[in-house]
């Protein structure tokens, strides 16, 4: 159907990447494609295969989204085939009027990379239409007296098709008396001219009646007829003449209706009312005769309506002049129309995108647009700017068609739409101009981690919570928007077990909230540090940590624990004795006590709830030291009992209480008949210690057998047994608390030792030395009062008790 550029050129064999280069340099390599198409063609039909020509696939066709725009769009794309397809009824005589050449002018767009080829169309004329008389009768006068060989112009025949399909020549249907002459028009067109071959009589016929055919040049031709009706009538041999055949005038566009642009002129040689004449419009078009107007007494021609260049350039106008005697004469009038700028350049936006990247590069085609002013020359000339502030710039890719590109970084963060406005300013003087604004869309990339409230988080918990309730709630912020701005929360480390993180805490993945999943004990751990994680859900993700400080607040959930004085497994009392001359001042014993709390909670204070002998002792009440009050009297008892009272310093305040046995002796052997007074135990009893008698004898076996281990290796130290009638190992106690190495505080400065002999008659105490420290194996042996516990095992009967006891003094 019609001719590419694609088409022109061929490739050879070494220009195997022309193709796919051509949509990239198109514009600048060829001219516009053209086809060529009859009119009416039905709608569907075939112009051409655009994406051919335009070196595109098949699949490109709807890949890179090929389609063609134009002000009114008469032609579509096939999306499978990328033909070019009629849309829309062509009728070359409606678009293009009385245009000798008809263009239709496209633009196809391709995206990915976005460009824009023009294509022109032509439209071929058929021969649609048939010659037509504006009058379907014309009525002439004609004198008698007119001669032979007078004519008369008669009314030209419109046809709107062109070239061989338009006006080819007229007929009259045969008769005796006027034959037809065609005449060439100073335009190129014809008209007809009816000769009078003989003379009329009007006695003998006083009317004729001819028809007039016009016939065009198509294959079949058209034609169309008008009947003319001759009345002859009486003399008038001179027919009006013209002072010019054409008369031509320039005329402004701007000049007001009824403005007085020409007269035109005819005289008449005849006298009376021969010579009278009239003017009149022959043939002229429906549209100039609503634009001017003629006086038919005067010739002169105004204007009726404002004059628009940009719709009709010129005019052309035959008029008659026609005396009284029927005789007639024209001549043409042309009127040129001037441009003035008074039309504003327009915008036409051909390609806009939905959304644009945020992290497009400089030089990203966001719009395609063109402009058109319908003024000519300077006043016709467009040119474009941006407004200010705007990241983007204008190219110019051919005439009156730009492109829109990013001119600078953009962040959607900042700005998410551009409104950008586009004016476009003419030539002309004055110049004018108009602008359009344009809405450009930043769709948001994963360009932003999210952003804690904090550096750092501290949250303080009492002990004993509730399990599953909220302790801290941690917030990150992410600007970026949709998906890209959605922040989950995860726990991704700490300094707990990893294996038991979880039954510790939670955090919603959704708020942050963090939940303890358990009762914190502050005694069994103070404070952890948890390790956060807020993660968007971009593509690729972005994360930010943050650290999560717990400290677990204590309560008082413990009550003091008396360590020192403590009873034996058996429940056996242990005695203090006190020298009988004790001073006041004297230091009697120690109450130890310890609290598992902190702080306030921890701090013990000592007080005396009830005493045998009120005011003898002396009770300290941060340090639990008892002390003599004042000597002892002849009338004191020796044996005394103190209860006292722990408390520690929580609200409300725990407490314990220890009962103290003083005894006031000079010596051991004073302290002893006081034991013998005990009451014999049953049979179960004493067979229950033959059973703990064995079972430690076999105990204390083994620890010998690894202490002469120990030593044997070490080969530094000697084994010396013990005095004849002790233990192998003696039995050694720390006057002090038993518990870990911060409750030390308050034990006694020193303890004695001392042996249990073998003869049950005898029962004298061996005193061997004073300690200060005790070796560890028989620290770990007394921790829990062990003395007294075997001072119980070891007495086969309670009448000769040998008793192994721990003085402190």
């Amino acid at each position: 159907m019609g001719g590419s550029c694609a088409q022109r050129r061929r490739a050879g064999p070494r220009q195997v990447l022309f193709p796919l280069l051509l949509p990239l340099f198109y514009p600048a390599l060829c001219e516009p494609i053209r086809y060529s198409i009859p009119e009416e063609l039905a709608k569907g039909s075939v112009v051409g295969n655009l994406a051919k020509d335009l070196g595109l696939s098949v699949l490109d066709v709807s890949a890179r989204k090929l389609r063609v725009s134009a002000e009114k769009l008469h032609f579509s794309v096939d999306a499978e085939s990328g033909d070019l397809l009629v849309k829309d009824r062509i009728d070359r005589e409606q678009i293009c009027k009385e245009r000798r050449r008809c263009e239709l002018q496209l633009e196809a767009v391709v995206e990915n990379p976005l460009n824009i080829f023009h294509i022109i169309v032509v439209i071929e004329d058929i021969n649609d239409h048939a010659p037509q008389f504006q009058k379907d009768e014309i009525n002439l006068e004609i004198s008698e007296s007119v001669s032979p060989g007078m004519g008369t112009i008669l009314e030209s025949a419109e046809d709107p098709d062109i070239s061989m399909n338009s006006l080819s020549k007229y007929q009259l249907s045969p008769n005796e008396y006027f034959s037809l002459v065609e005449k060439d028009n100073p335009d190129g067109g014809k008209y007809p001219e009816l000769v009078l071959q003989k003379t009329l009589d009007r006695e003998t016929q006083s009317a004729h009646h001819l028809v007039l055919t016009a016939l065009d040049g198509g294959d079949p031709p058209r034609s169309g007829t008008a009947q003319i009706r001759i009345l002859v009538i009486d003399a008038n041999d001179n027919p009006p003449v013209f002072s010019q055949d054409v008369y031509r005038v320039s005329l402004r566009e701007d000049v007001p209706p009824g403005t007085s642009i020409l007269r035109v002129k005819a005289t008449d040689q005849d006298e009376g009312i021969n010579s009278e004449i009239t003017y009149s419009f022959l043939g002229v078009a429906d549209k100039a005769q609503h634009v001017f107007s003629l006086d038919y007494a005067t010739g002169n021609i105004l204007t009726q309506q404002p004059l628009d260049f940009e719709e009709v350039e010129r005019y052309t106008m035959n008029i008659e002049a026609k005396d009284r005697g029927s005789l007639s004469t024209r001549c043409k009038v042309i009127i040129e129309v001037l441009d003035e700028n008074d039309n504003s350049p327009e915008i036409i936006i051909t390609s806009l995108p939905d959304q644009i990247m945020e992290d497009s590069p400089p030089g990203v085609v966001v719009a395609l647009f063109k402009t058109r002013d319908r003024d000519s020359g300077e006043n016709g000339e467009v040119r474009c700017s941006l407004s200010r502030g705007v990241p983007f710039k204008i190219h110019s890719s051919s005439n009156n068609y730009y492109k829109l590109v990013t001119d600078g970084a953009l962040d959607r963060e900042q700005t998410p739409e551009y409104n950008v406005t586009i004016a476009a300013t003419d030539r002309g003087k004055p110049p004018l101009s108009s602008s359009k604004t344009i809405t450009l869309h930043i769709t948001d990339v994963n360009d932003n981690a999210p952003v804690f409230g904090q550096s750092a988080y501290l949250v303080h918990v009492p002990e004993n919570n509730q399990p599953g309730a909220s302790i801290a709630q941690v917030s990150a912020s992410d600007p970026d928007f949709g998906p890209n701005g959605r922040v989950s929360y995860s726990l991704v480390a700490s300094d707990l077990e990893s294996r038991t993180l979880s039954s510790y805490v939670s955090v919603s993945a959704q708020n942050g909230v963090v939940f303890a999943q358990r009762a914190f004990d502050h005694e069994q751990l103070r404070a952890f540090e948890l390790t956060l994680q807020a993660c968007d859900q971009g593509s690729p993700a972005l994360s930010a940590n943050v650290s999560l400080r717990v400290l677990v607040g204590d309560r008082n959930d413990n009550a003091p624990r008396v360590l020192y004085p403590a009873l034996g497994p058996d429940g056996s009392v242990v005695f203090d004795t006190v020298p009988r001359a004790a001073q006041p001042g004297y230091l009697v014993t120690k109450v130890v006590a310890v609290d598992a709390d902190s702080g306030h909670n921890a701090w013990l204070s000592y007080h005396v709830v009830h005493a045998s002998e009120p005011g003898l002792f002396s009770l300290g009440l941060r340090t639990g030291e008892v002390r003599m009050a004042r000597a002892l009297g002849d009338k004191d008892s020796v044996r005394q009992r103190l209860l006292v009272a722990v408390r520690d310093g929580g609200q409300p305040p725990l407490s314990a209480t220890a009962m103290l046995h003083l005894v006031f002796a000079d010596s051991l052997q004073e302290v002893l008949p006081d034991f013998s007074d005990r009451p014999t135990p049953s049979d179960s009893q004493a067979e229950m210690q033959f059973y703990l008698v064995v079972a430690l004898a076999l105990i204390s076996v083994l620890f010998l057998l690894a202490v002469i281990l120990a030593i044997a290796l070490r080969l530094r130290q000697s084994f010396s047994p013990t005095a004849g009638g002790c233990f192998e190992s003696v039995l050694c106690s720390k006057s002090g608390p038993v518990g870990p190495p911060s409750y030390s505080e308050g034990t006694l400065p020193y303890a004695y030792n001392f042996c249990v002999p073998g003869d049950q008659m005898n029962p004298e105490f061996n005193f061997v030395t004073s300690v200060d420290h005790c070796p560890a194996t028989q620290d770990n042996f007394n921790k829990d009062s062990s003395s007294m516990l075997l001072a119980s095992i070891l007495t086969p009967s309670l009448e000769a008790n040998k008793i192994l006891k721990q003085v402190s003094i």
